[in-house]
């Protein structure tokens, strides 16, 4: 039985019983003991154990991400980063670069834009615009948020487009009301017109992105993933496929748990799968559904207008009856439910279809809750469902998300210390590449309520956690999440062997320094699969 012992840390366990700890002894990938450095040598240091040395670095219980898309992540590398742009004519100017370089009718595609960050206040490019840059090559360039895209003529010539196109339900063609012409904004599910049109890349070049994304996400401290990318995959069997062949085959390693976007329901059936199928480090996962879009351009549902447009309060992605309908065939697979949902309307539709169907095994998650009623939190808190939140988006949403829902709304929305202090499950994710995967962002975020190089107390700093409530919601909180706390989640014995080691101790230093402190380690089943 090969013993590793892992010695010389400040060891944060997760579990109340020892805390901290100096040393941790593996066997068989699981925690065998745990204690002091004299006493584990002693015990266990015999000349056939492998020793690794902390260095006195702090580690905590491996991070698990609860919710992120690898698979999009990978495609991203090779794709136009729009994300650092801070103004329309530097949006424009990347633009015209990429064009420059690609062929007659070969896409553009790129991904990040974000007009809350442009300082010049020129707002989104026109179709026009667009045009002007990239009038050789059709284009397609979701926002950060992916809910909004932006294509220029070309892209709707080749889709077909004409002013009575039917519109995947659920989306827009966001139209000029002078013209009634596109605008080049495509809103949520409009978005389907253009996609099948893009050729999807091959399997070689979707697998080399993949084992790209898996080991950034282990380089950033990550044992565990709870990713959804079917759309991006092409499907559920090819996607276990990747996932099986990098993880197990070629034994990468990250525990990969994989949400099923529902239009790939029927493939459950015919593979014979259901939530927990797999083995430990690669499972099926929730049924992925969407609710709503995002509070960005103004999609997410809420229950009264948004208070910088008075003329809309969002929309559904599905009508109520839809929805329900959804969890129905969800339930006759036996599945739980992962639904994204930002506004508080949202939420109380997916809550209502929930009511209707008894729970099942796996927990049913509600991602994000970012806008809560106060009613909505008593639903919440219930044994088989989770809040799966976003800390990072707080640095991104604020302070502009105040004008969009209002002063009296905000006071009930992104509210992670309520809702853990009234007994709502939670765990914590990026949503990658919406938002940077660095998990310690995300601490930081919750820890601080404010963005990197913000001075100020916070945003609702009532609301921050503390560095033990946040690590919570990274370790155990997205263990709790597949029911897989027994398992995992803390350091104990009998647990798998899975730690995130640091350059800086969490416990002893200002939060801002977070944002400086990097992972030296990643140890998943008590194997080194990423080492600064």
């Amino acid at each position: 039985m090969a013993t590793t012992i892992f010695k010389n840390g400040r060891i944060y366990t997760g579990d109340s019983r020892h805390l901290f700890v100096e040393a941790v002894v593996v066997r068989d990938g699981l925690v065998h003991d745990l204690g002091s450095d004299a006493d584990m040598l002693l015990q266990y240091g015999r000349s056939d154990a492998q020793v690794i040395d902390l260095h006195g670095c702090t580690a905590t219980p491996g991070l698990i991400d609860s919710h992120l898309h690898l698979g999009w992540l990978g495609l991203t590398f090779l794709q136009l980063d729009l994300r650092t742009a801070r103004s329309k004519d530097e949006m424009l100017s990347l633009i015209r670069q990429k064009a420059e370089q690609t062929a007659a009718n070969e896409w553009v595609q790129g991904f990040g834009w974000d007009e809350n960050l442009f300082v010049d206040g020129g707002g989104i490019p026109t179709i026009e615009e667009l045009d002007a840059v990239a009038p050789h090559c059709p284009i397609f360039l979701p926002r950060i948020c992916g809910h909004a895209n932006l294509v220029n003529s070309r892209a709707l010539e080749l889709c077909g487009y004409h002013p009575d196109i039917e519109v995947p339900a659920g989306g827009v063609i966001v139209r000029d009301s002078a013209t009634g012409k596109p605008t080049g904004m495509l809103l949520e599910t409009a978005s389907n017109l253009i996609t099948k049109h893009i050729s999807k890349p091959g399997y070689e070049t979707l697998k080399n992105s993949l084992r790209s994304s898996i080991r950034y996400a282990m380089e950033h401290g990550l044992t565990g993933a709870h990713t959804e990318d079917l759309r991006e995959l092409n499907g559920l069997a090819q996607t276990y496929r990747l996932y099986d062949e990098l993880v197990n085959g070629e034994g990468l390693g990250l525990r990969s748990h994989l949400l099923v976007y529902y239009p790939h329901m029927h493939e459950l059936r015919d593979l014979n799968m259901t939530a927990g199928s797999g083995n430990s480090h690669v499972q099926i996962g929730a049924v992925k559904i969407f609710a709503d879009g995002a509070l960005g351009r103004r999609t997410a549902y809420l229950s009264a207008p948004y208070a910088d447009d008075p003329t809309t309060s969002g929309y559904p992605v599905h009508e109520q009856e839809e929805l329900t309908e959804l969890v129905r065939q969800a339930r006759e697979l036996g599945m739980p439910i992962a639904v994204h949902t930002i506004g508080d309307k949202a939420l109380e539709m997916v809550l209502d279809s929930l009511d209707q169907f008894p729970a099942v095994a796996y927990r049913d998650r509600l991602i994000h809750t970012q806008i809560l009623r106060p009613d909505l939190l008593a639903r919440l808190n219930h044994p088989n469902r989770i809040a799966d939140i976003q800390p990072r988006f707080l640095a991104g949403d604020f302070p502009w998300v105040i004008d969009r829902v209002g002063e009296e709304r905000i006071q009930h929305s992104y509210i992670w210390k309520t809702m853990m202090k009234q007994g709502i499950i939670c765990a914590a994710g990026s949503d990658t590449p919406v938002e940077p995967i660095n998990p310690l962002l995300g601490i930081h975020a919750a820890v601080t309520r404010k963005a990197p190089g913000e001075m100020h107390d916070g945003y609702l700093p009532q609301e921050k956690l503390t560095m033990e409530e946040a690590l919570h919601l990274f370790t155990l909180g997205g263990a709790q999440v597949t029911n897989e706390d027994h398992v995992k989640g803390t350091l104990s014995r009998g647990k798998y062997a899975d730690m995130t080691v640091y350059s800086r101790d969490l416990f002893a230093i200002d939060p801002d320094e977070l944002l400086d402190t990097k992972v030296v380690m990643t140890v998943i089943g008590g194997k080194v699969v990423y080492n600064k």
